[in-house]
């Protein structure tokens, strides 16, 4: 049995936060969250959240937390928030300010 949770639109590149993600990939979800709250990057307290909260999602479908194990952990892109700094003679150039979509998946060590 699967238990999911969904955070959109985090303010973080997806790029920075897929090397988090790695770290926590196939590992016991008690692993993961302590993993979580020793990194030192910014996308590491949004994922102890979003792990925190599908390990309640698992809670309320009645499946053994202490069991549990991350699955499937993925980052998408989200919307691009293009932005534009000055730059001298009258110049423009374009900042993006990329988001990310991240979903975590637990399940059962058996299944």
């Amino acid at each position: 049995m699967q238990a999911k949770a969904h955070l959109k639109y985090l303010r973080i590149s997806p790029r920075k936060v897929g090397i988090v993600l790695d770290l926590i990939r196939n590992k016991p979800a008690s692993y993961a969250m302590a993993v979580l709250k020793n990194t030192q990057k910014a996308a590491s307290e949004p994922l102890a959240k979003l792990l925190k909260s599908a390990m309640a999602n698992a809670e309320v479908k009645n499946m053994n937390v202490g069991e549990l194990v991350v699955s499937e952990c993925y980052v998408t892109p989200g919307p691009i928030l293009k932005r534009i700094m000055p730059r001298a003679q009258g110049r423009a150039f374009r900042i993006n300010k990329r988001t990310s979509h991240v979903t975590i998946v637990v399940e059962d060590k058996e299944a």
